[in-house]
């Protein structure tokens, strides 16, 4: 397993473009832990689904109707949200916005 620099500047980072008003970029991992930069546009999408990995992601711009586990929830920037292995979420960006996630352990799917 490989790892990210230690310091990492976003200008020397690839911003992948996921389509459908969504991009992420990788900004640190190791094996036990990754942090991804998500972008959303307007009405965009992160559509239902779940993975092994715990997640806990930080609002840093924007409004989010946030769906975990059957519970929906609007979050705005400086909000945050948990969610544990294998339950299903997803998020419908109400008004433009930036999310920080971190995952445990990494998301090699990512890579």
């Amino acid at each position: 397993m490989t790892q990210s620099e230690r310091f990492v500047k976003a200008e020397n980072v690839q911003v992948e473009d996921l389509g459908g008003g969504v991009k992420r970029q990788i900004l640190g991992y190791n094996h036990e832990i990754m942090v991804v930069k998500v972008w959303f546009e307007k009405g965009a999408e992160g559509y239902r689904h779940q993975h092994p990995h715990s997640q806990s992601t930080y609002v840093e711009s924007g409004v989010f109707d946030v769906f975990i586990n059957g519970e929906v929830q609007r979050l705005k920037a400086g909000d945050g949200f948990y969610i544990p292995p294998e339950e299903l979420h997803g998020a419908v960006c109400i008004e433009a916005g930036v999310l920080i996630d971190t995952f445990s352990p990494v998301r090699e799917d990512f890579l």
